[in-house]
């Protein structure tokens, strides 16, 4: 389906009692999952608004990811717990649940085969479990800080994590073998004033092709305490790790960019929260300033991009799941 940023409005949206964190559509397009500060993972029917929670870990839940069919859901929460759940269960249970780092998992991912799970702890361990029965597979060291992202390479071998200061390390996910190393420094900042670091990758990307990698989080920090700074999208090419630009806002609003997406009409989408508000950023590949923005009406903390890459799911602090379509009016 044809997009056209410039027309993007509210298609839906849902309300819950909690703030919401995390959100993703599942891999058919029926559903829409997010977790909330109540420690729940809620699931949407898009068409009919049913409601379902899955309750099982003990924390938040900033990290769903799915099997490429839909059927499986996968959770990590911040007390260290991986989650496997029936996608689609009436009443949802906890299949199997690992103890899979101390401390905070902030990110998983999925291999696009769909043969293995990656689980990124603050314990500065990556750890890549069989999706299937669980079994780990390996451990990829090298990173020095607490993880904030990671994402296997579309040919499914190799996979990338970022850290606090925004340092990368590009492994072989089978051997556990270093590739190279690299570093975004527009995302990071230390603040001496707070004694504090403050950046890192909040969400990344390749494109369908893999050629290019964005890395999105915040820039131009003037207070760590507050995360005053501006969002941006750093956009490398993969295989030299070349900077290709660098997405920012030209009105200078305050945030993070909390989400990316490269969409294959050949744009960038960024989702930003913070003090400036909630909004999703349009950028086209070699510009730094957006060609687009919405206003979401309120701080964005996460986003996902529909298998039909013409909708956008925000989950807010202000306890509501938003929709955004892309595509023009009929």
């Amino acid at each position: 389906m044809p997009t056209d940023p410039t027309k993007a409005r509210i298609e839906k949206t849902f309300a819950h009692d909690s703030p919401l964190m995390a959100c993703r559509f599942d891999p058919t397009g029926r559903f829409v999952f997010a977790g909330a500060q109540d420690y729940r993972v809620w699931r949407w029917d898009i068409a009919s608004g049913a409601k379902t929670p899955f309750v099982g870990h003990d924390s938040w839940v900033r990290s769903i990811a799915f099997d490429p069919k839909g059927e499986t859901l996968i959770t990590g929460g911040f007390e260290g717990k991986l989650i496997w759940w029936s996608a689609t269960a009436e009443q949802p249970a906890p299949l199997r649940t690992i103890e899979a780092h101390a401390g905070w998992i902030r990110a998983i991912a999925v291999s696009r085969d769909g043969q293995l799970l990656a689980s990124c702890g603050n314990d500065l361990v990556v750890r890549i479990w069989n999706l299937a029965d669980g079994t780990k597979l390996q451990e990829l060291r090298g990173l020095e800080s607490h993880i904030y992202f990671g994402l296997f390479h579309p040919n499914n071998k190799e996979f990338v994590a970022g850290d606090l200061k925004a340092n990368y390390v590009h492994w072989d996910a089978a051997t556990g073998n270093v590739v190279r190393k690299f570093t975004t420094p527009a995302l990071y900042k230390y603040d001496p004033g707070f004694l504090a670091d403050i950046g890192g990758p909040h969400s990344m990307a390749f494109s369908e092709d893999g050629n290019t990698l964005a890395c999105a989080g915040i820039t131009n920090v003037s207070n760590a305490f507050a995360g005053v700074g501006n969002p941006a999208v750093v956009v490398l090419e993969w295989e030299t790790l070349k900077e290709k630009v660098t997405h920012l806002s030209k009105g200078g609003v305050q945030g993070v960019c909390w989400g990316t997406a490269l969409h294959p009409d050949g744009y960038t989408i960024g989702a930003t929260g913070g003090p400036g508000g909630g909004h999703l950023f349009f950028w086209k590949p070699d510009q730094k300033d957006e060609f687009h923005s919405f206003n979401l009406g309120n701080t964005a903390r996460d986003m996902s991009l529909h298998p039909d890459r013409s909708r956008v799911a925000t989950a807010h602090f202000d306890k509501q799941l938003r929709i955004t379509t892309l595509a023009p009016p009929a």
